[in-house]
């Protein structure tokens, strides 16, 4: 990776540092729900259903964004769409901190969501293909480790605002607060260039070429992955906190604390997938992250394991729950050609979104039933499962040049046969 980036050019380090510090945005944004849900419970009086409701409403939305984004980013610049998304939800995290209720809290959060499935459709395809063959795996993981980042610096700040003001406005500020990087985002994202743009303009391909024959296979599997690896991601991380605070007792601080070194289990784990689906194969680092996900979720939340077991258990889950997107954005660059490369991009990762999307809202009901952990547990698993599975059904595409690799490595394997 290293060596990848001494050698880049200056817009593709630019791109490199620009699509991270977005991510990294996202991440934060993204995460300030699932730190004040206990807060908004409090204060609105909501059931787990509603916090859940609205987790799943914003990942639907994120799915209509990430398909809208992978589309536009084939048929124009994807630069200019990264601004535009990056725009967008930066100014929708600042409305959600006036929200006055449930339904006007669900409704910015709709808003947020469409600039959050963008950011990644867009930001991912264009890295990819800065980036050759033999390092995509590794700059790949390493750009969304910015989600970790991102979420460490929302429950830094968190954990400030809970502090010294009252929680009725200390949620509010956090969404308020979430305006600002964009404007460091924004400023890096000058002097990028698009670098397949003059090739997309003359191939002109149809967004439906996804699902002709060639395709329609890579495509139906990659959905399902992006299914198990979101719904097992989101059953997770939604509720994180809140389980934390109401089925361990943990403060406020308590809390942040479980949650840190799950934070930096999950900046290992995006590091570890990069390098790792270089080395041994964007399937197989895959499936044996989903694996692993499935052995350390059981312990973490149906063994009484206390609260330095507990604390000592999120590391490895957040490093293997971390992994398997980690691992997505190199894997679904390969599996498709750059006139589409957006628009098959964009659909796999976020179709996954828009039917995950009820898993947050069906843990919330059934934890009234089975109780909140042993809910997390079901449906985080059967995500975990379904990512391995389908995993196993996509071609392995680690020695697959994208036609516009700065520098073709060769590799001694056989290279993947997909259309072109």
């Amino acid at each position: 990776m290293r060596q990848w980036y001494r050698s880049a050019s200056p817009g593709g380090r630019r791109a490199f540092w620009a699509t991270f510090g977005g991510w990294a945005l996202e991440g934060a944004d993204a995460q300030i729900y699932g730190l004040v849900l206990p807060t908004l419970t409090a204060l609105w009086h909501l059931t787990n259903g509603q916090g859940g409701l609205a987790s799943s409403v914003t990942l639907v939305c994120t799915a209509l964004g990430g398909w809208l984004a992978g589309a536009a980013s084939d048929r124009w610049d994807r630069v200019a769409v990264l601004r535009f998304t990056i725009a967008w939800y930066a100014v929708a995290t600042a409305l959600v901190g006036f929200a006055d209720g449930f339904e006007s809290l669900l409704a910015f959060r709709c808003l947020q969501g469409i600039g959050f499935g963008g950011e990644w459709a867009a930001g991912a395809v264009l890295i990819s293909e800065y980036v050759t063959t033999r390092y995509r795996g590794r700059a790949l993981g390493a750009v969304q480790s910015g989600w970790a980042v991102g979420w460490a610096l929302t429950l830094a700040a968190y954990s400030v605002l809970v502090a010294v003001l009252p929680q009725a406005w200390a949620w509010r500020a956090m969404f308020w607060l979430g305006v600002l990087p964009a404007l460091l985002v924004l400023a890096l994202r000058r002097g990028i260039a698009d670098p397949t743009a003059d090739q997309r303009r003359r191939e002109k391909a149809s967004p439906t070429e996804i699902f002709r024959p060639g395709l329609l296979r890579v495509t139906v599997f990659g959905a399902l992955l992006g299914l198990g690896s979101h719904g097992g991601y989101y059953a997770l991380t939604t509720f994180l906190p809140t389980y934390l605070h109401t089925t361990r007792h943990l403060s406020v601080m308590g809390s942040s604390g479980h949650l840190a070194v799950f934070i930096a289990g999950s900046f290992l784990g995006y590091l570890a997938s990069g390098w790792l689906s270089d080395r041994v194969g964007r399937r197989r680092n895959v499936v044996l992250f989903a694996l692993c996900c499935l052995v350390t979720l059981v312990p973490y939340l149906l063994l009484s394991l206390g609260d330095l077991g507990t604390l000592i258990a999120g590391a490895p889950l957040g490093f293997f729950s971390a992994g398997i997107p980690g691992g997505l954005g190199a894997l679904f660059a390969e599996l498709y050609p750059t006139r589409v490369r957006g628009t098959g991009q964009g659909f796999c990762y976020n179709l996954g979104r828009i039917v995950s999307a009820a898993f947050p809202a069906l843990v919330g009901y059934l934890s009234g039933r089975l109780g909140l952990a042993a809910s997390i547990a079901l449906f985080a698993g059967l995500a975990y499962a379904l990512a391995a599975i389908a995993a196993t059904c996509l071609p392995e595409t680690r020695d697959r040049e994208l036609p516009h690799d700065p520098a073709p490595v060769a590799y001694p394997e056989r290279t993947a046969k997909l259309p072109r």
